[in-house]
């Protein structure tokens, strides 16, 4: 099975095979995956570091071996630190690369990091840090970077720079971890995750100190939190519905 790299700051990652489909996710730079189907312009893939599933554009990877692929993806891995900053190719051209991006593929696809970055698992502390630098990142559905970031992607990055590999979607992530019974159980990097009506999944935020919450709703932002759930600051009632807190680390 072939398996590509994005070479590019961002790739949208689509629903459909079409550029009018949803965006369910994004590949950022040195994000590597395998390729499960082609169909005419488009590539079907599936992500190694989550095995998302999704269509990009075919003109929007380079071609990348296996193994070199999954050391990039698992051991290897290197996270841009700074909300953004940038590698030179070859012919000395700028390529723009955002907080976040694996920076480990670099060399391999012949470009030049000289910038700062985060690797190997660090200590549960570093979460609030890496979190209060997406704060006042705009929300955006499918999106994974500080220009646009919805709710389970900004919790994904912020474990995934600092070594921590959980899935891209809420209702995935809310079946990891210990279960906690009240807030007060809680610590700073833990998770809380909230529910509609029906029961499903379908927010979740990182838990700081003193009963607040960081989350992206509208921007990534801080507000209170209860054993009721999320209180807005801003509209001064409760937001979200608290079904569950998990303990991830």
């Amino acid at each position: 099975m072939k398996h590509g790299i994005c070479h590019l700051s961002i790739v949208p990652i689509r629903k459909e095979n079409s550029h009018q489909s949803e965006l369910v996710s994004q590949l950022l730079y040195g994000d590597c995956f395998k390729i499960i189907s082609i169909k005419k312009d488009w590539v079907q893939l599936l992500t190694l570091q989550d095995e998302y599933s999704g269509w990009i554009d075919h003109k929007q990877f380079k071609d990348i071996d296996q193994k070199e692929a999954e050391k990039i993806s698992a051991v290897g891995a290197q996270y841009s630190s700074q909300l953004v900053d940038f590698v030179e190719t070859e012919d000395s051209a700028l390529i723009s690369i955002v907080l976040g991006s694996n920076v480990a593929g670099a060399n391999l696809l012949k470009h030049t990091f000289n910038g700062s970055f985060s690797e190997k698992v660090k200590d549960k502390s570093s979460l609030i840090k890496t979190a209060y630098s997406y704060l006042n990142s705009p929300y955006l559905w499918g999106g994974k970077t500080p220009m646009g970031i919805d709710c389970s992607g900004l919790i994904q990055m912020i474990y995934r720079i600092n070594g921590y590999n959980i899935p891209r979607d809420a209702s995935q992530q809310v079946m990891l971890g210990e279960t906690l019974s009240f807030i007060d159980e809680s610590e700073p990097g833990d998770l809380a995750f909230f529910d509609d009506q029906e029961g499903a999944i379908i927010h979740v935020g990182l838990l700081l100190e003193n009963y607040h919450i960081l989350h992206a709703h509208g921007k990534v932002r801080i507000d209170r939190i209860d054993q009721t759930g999320i209180y807005n600051f801003d509209t001064q009632q409760h937001s979200h519905k608290l079904r569950i807190i998990k303990k991830m680390i």
